[in-house]
């Protein structure tokens, strides 16, 4: 689930920097780069991976 939203994180960055939109300070494509970074940190950590099953064995 995080990867999935890295990946719209970095389209989102490629957008404001292929088109050129200015934006404010905090919402600039460096900045929505490094959030899907982490993004994809967290989920190469395996946090946020899903949800796990636990069996009960008989």
């Amino acid at each position: 689930m995080l990867a999935i939203i890295a990946a719209v994180l970095f389209f989102v960055a490629f957008l404001i920097n292929a088109a050129d939109i200015t934006t404010n300070e905090i919402f600039t494509s460096t900045n929505v780069m490094l959030l899907g970074l982490t993004l994809l940190a967290l989920h190469l950590a395996g946090i946020g991976g899903g949800w796990t099953t636990r069996r009960r064995r008989r």
